[in-house]
This record gives structure tokens, sequence and C-alpha cells, in this order.
């Protein structure tokens, strides 16, 4: 599907490789955890598939799990580094796990209620939209590095959805997804989502 010859511009997006907050399930927002030996190598690994495309821009998140994988996969010399593309703030349930989280506060969804003295899904929906917008600028493909769940309500957005649909699209570590336009250039439209093959070498 990548390979396709008439297509409009695509938004390609790259989730960080593995972390040990990551492999354990804890929030990990703005903390600058480290990639694992794992992780590097999944950064690696994302060289080749992404070869298929040229890309007019390579923007990632500021935080090193995303800048990291994305000089692995050969785009270090040419990122630009964008604040809004940093992981979701969870505030006080930083480094937590959801289990854990909801052992004191029943029902918690980080979708519906946000995380106190950190961000709710409309703030990360603020901070995708610009993005969205630039992106929609661009003449040309355009590769990002960043995060979980904000790449998830980037998708959300970009479809036009509410930015708690965000919690529709599960994505794996160093996944790749490919956003664009239907055949008459009007339609938002998922192209492939949380693809993880190029990992199985």
């Amino acid at each position: 599907m990548r390979g396709m010859k008439t297509r409009g511009p695509q938004l390609v997006l790259v989730r960080h490789g593995e972390t040990e907050w990551s492999r354990s399930g804890q929030h990990t927002g703005r903390t600058d955890i480290p990639l694992l030996d794992d992780g590097r190598r999944m950064g690696e690994l994302l060289a080749a598939p992404l070869r298929e495309w040229r890309f007019a821009e390579v923007w990632t998140s500021p935080l090193s799990r995303a800048a990291e994988t994305c000089a692995l996969a050969g785009f270090g010399d040419v990122a630009k580094r964008r604040p809004d593309l940093m992981e979701w703030n969870y505030g006080d349930y930083e480094g937590r796990t959801g289990d854990a989280i909801r052992a004191d506060r029943p029902g918690w969804s980080l979708w519906k209620d946000g995380a106190p003295n950190g961000e709710t899904a409309a703030d990360v929906g603020a901070r995708v939209d610009r993005v969205i917008a630039d992106v929609r600028a661009v003449k040309g493909d355009v590769l990002v590095f960043a995060h979980g769940h904000l790449l998830r309500v980037l998708a959300a957005r970009w479809l036009g959805l509410p930015p708690d649909n965000g919690r529709l699209f599960m994505l794996g570590t160093a996944s790749i997804s490919v956003l664009s336009l239907d055949g008459d250039g009007t339609q938002p439209v998922i192209v492939t989502w949380n693809d993880t093959t190029h990992l199985r070498g």
C-alpha cells in the first residue's frame, strides 16, 4: 500500500522505540526516559521501510526517546524538533500505570478525565491541530516521530473526530502509520495503521 504511484501527500507517523516505562505500562509524559537496547534496535529497523518515501519535512518531538528513534532511522540530520509533538502531560499521574491510578480512583480514564495538574484530551487536541495545519501547508510527504497517546489524538483529529476518540486507535512502539486524503483530495483517511512488520526481522 505504501508504494502507490498515484496518491496525495501522506503524513507518516512513527512512535518511538521501546523504553523501560513503555514496556512496564507506566505513563511517560515529559520524563525523558531513554530508549532500551531493544528500542534502539527498533529505531534502526525503521530505516528500511521509511526509505520508500521522499519526505518534504521531518519533525520530531524534542524528547530523547523520539529524537533518538528519528536519528537511528536515518533522519537526525534533517529533523526539526517541535514542542507540540511532546507526549501528553500526565501531571500527577506521571510514571504510574493505569491499574495503579484506578486503584486510587476507580473508573478513571485518561481519555475522559485527563490528568490532575496535567493535560486533558482537548488540550492535546489543540496542540495536534496546530501540527495538522502545518502538515497541510507542506507540498509533499511529512514524517513525524512522536509518542503513543499524542499520535492517537493526532489520528483522531486528522479524521475530524473529537480528541478523545484517540482511544480507539492502538499504537505499538516503533510502529509506522500513514494518513492521507482520499482520491478526490477532500476526505482525510487512514492508509495504514500500527504497522510493525519491519520489526520481525
